[in-house]
């Protein structure tokens, strides 16, 4: 890893998919029918990429594949959406890392991912509740997804659903998953159009460093 710097990242992360709930990929799974589209939304609370700061940005990305990707019986193909109110140095660090050239967990999944459709950096409007009652996420004409947490006649009231250990986190190991459903899920970017209203939905946080992982 030459000329990359200690860096870490802390934050959340959700997905809004095609999947049936609960979305099989959390659980290492193939995904519904075999095949997975949807969202991947990165909010970083705080992080930094050796000096530069790159707390309050987002990272979206369009993605979809075929077959168990935990396996490896195909790559994801996937399109990242970047924060345009990045500077040039936040865009660099924010590039490195999430391309998986800084290392850390993301250069594990990394390995994943076969075609890349393209990178542009947009406005990103996203919020998730501080007790992950719902979450969303908005890039006008590309994306728009909201989901809320998943509940039923036996939760109690204000719990989350939720999986410790999860054996596909799309974020690394460690963390707690909480299972949700979406209200509107749209996407038209990168040649991929979807609406998957009623599916699954997941927030996982993370805590990354690199540029080793483990």
């Amino acid at each position: 890893m030459m000329n990359i710097p200690s860096w870490r990242m802390k934050g959340d992360w959700f997905d809004l998919c095609s999947c049936n709930v609960p979305c099989p990929c959390g659980f290492a799974q193939p995904p519904t029918n075999n095949r997975c589209e949807g969202v991947m939304a990165y909010h970083v609370r705080e992080g930094s990429y050796g000096a530069v700061r790159v707390d309050g940005l987002n990272v979206i990305a369009i993605v979809a594949f075929e077959g168990n990707a935990w396996a490896q019986e195909n790559p994801v193909s996937l399109g990242i959406f970047m924060d345009e109110r990045a500077n040039e140095a936040q865009r660099e660090a924010l590039q490195k890392i999430f391309s998986g050239e800084a290392g850390g967990w993301m250069g594990v999944f990394a390995e994943l991912v076969g075609d890349v459709w393209g990178l542009e950096f947009v406005p990103i409007e996203l919020e998730v509740a501080e007790d992950l009652a719902h979450w969303r996420v908005e890039i006008p004409g590309k994306v728009k997804g909201f989901a809320e947490a998943l509940s039923g006649p036996t939760t109690p009231p204000g719990a989350r659903v939720q999986l410790h250990n999860a054996p596909g986190s799309e974020v690394g190991p460690g963390q707690v998953m909480t299972w949700g459903k979406s209200v509107d899920a749209e996407v038209d970017a990168f040649g991929l159009r979807g609406s998957w209203a009623g599916q699954s939905s997941k927030h996982i946080p993370f805590d990354w460093t690199g540029p080793e992982f483990g």
